[in-house]
C-alpha cells in the first residue's frame, strides 16, 4: 500500500481534452521523509513512520526532537504512520508514487461546527413554525416514564458537531503534478483549507 502526507490547498474545476468539467480537491502532498522504519522481527509488523512540514528543533519536546536527532534528520511537524515496507530512513515518499486514473481513499478532519441543534446535527423535521406551538426545533420527548425511568444510551440529541475523522474512498487522481507537488483529486476531500489529510491508493 502506498500512502503520503498532504494539505488541502482548496478546490477548482479542470476541463478534459473533451471539454468535460471535473470538481477537484487541490492537495501539496509530500515530500513525505521516512523518519523511522517498523520491521517484522524487532516490532511485529512492517511501517514506516512518515515526517512533513519541516519546523524548528525548539517547538518539539524532547521525546519527539530525540526521533529526529537519533535519525540524523530534519525536524518535521506532523508524523504519521503507514504500512509500507521496502524503505529506509531519509528516503521520500512524493506524489511520483500516484498517477492519473489511480483510485484513493482521503482522511482528514471534518469541519468544526461548534455546538448544533437537533435538527441540524441528526436531521430532526421539527414542529409546527406558527400559531403558537411552542415546538419549533426542539428534540421532543427523550425517555419513557416507568420503564426503564432514565434515558436510552445513544439517544440524539444537541451537542457538538464536526472535528471528526472522516475518510473518503474511491476518488479518482485526475492529474499528478511532481514539479509542484500537487495532486488533483475528483470530488471534495474531508475538512477546511489548510487540513492535513492522508492519501492512501486503494488495491
Amino acid at each position: 500500500m502506498i500512502g503520503i502526507l498532504g494539505k488541502k490547498l482548496g478546490m477548482t474545476q479542470i476541463f478534459s481534452t473533451d471539454g468535460k468539467a471535473y470538481p477537484v480537491t487541490v492537495i501539496e502532498a509530500g515530500p513525505g521523509c521516512v523518519i523511522q522504519v517498523k520491521t517484522l522481527e524487532k516490532d511485529g509488523y512492517e511501517a514506516v513512520k512518515i515526517g512533513f512540514i519541516e519546523t524548528k528543533e525548539k517547538k518539539l519536546n524532547k521525546p519527539q526532537a530525540g526521533v529526529f536527532k537519533k535519525a540524523g534528520l530534519k525536524t518535521y511537524k506532523i508524523i504519521k504512520e503507514f504500512p509500507i515496507g521496502g524503505l529506509k530512513v531519509g528516503e521520500f515518499l512524493t506524489v511520483e508514487s500516484f498517477a492519473s486514473g489511480d483510485v484513493v481513499s482521503v482522511s482528514g478532519m471534518s469541519k468544526g461546527k461548534g455546538f448544533q441543534g437537533v435538527m441540524k446535527r441528526h436531521h430532526f423535521s421539527g414542529g409546527p413554525g406558527s400559531h403558537g406551538s411552542m415546538f419549533n426545533r426542539a428534540p421532543g420527548s427523550i425517555g419513557a416514564s416507568s420503564y426503564p425511568s432514565r434515558v436510552w444510551k445513544n439517544q440524539k440529541l444537541p451537542g457538538h458537531m464536526g472535528m471528526d475523522k472522516v475518510t473518503v474512498k474511491n476518488l479518482k487522481v485526475i492529474e499528478v503534478r511532481p514539479e509542484q507537488n500537487l495532486i488533483l483529486i475528483q470530488g471534495a476531500v474531508p475538512g477546511p483549507k489548510g487540513t492535513i489529510v492522508e492519501i492512501k491508493k486503494e488495491e
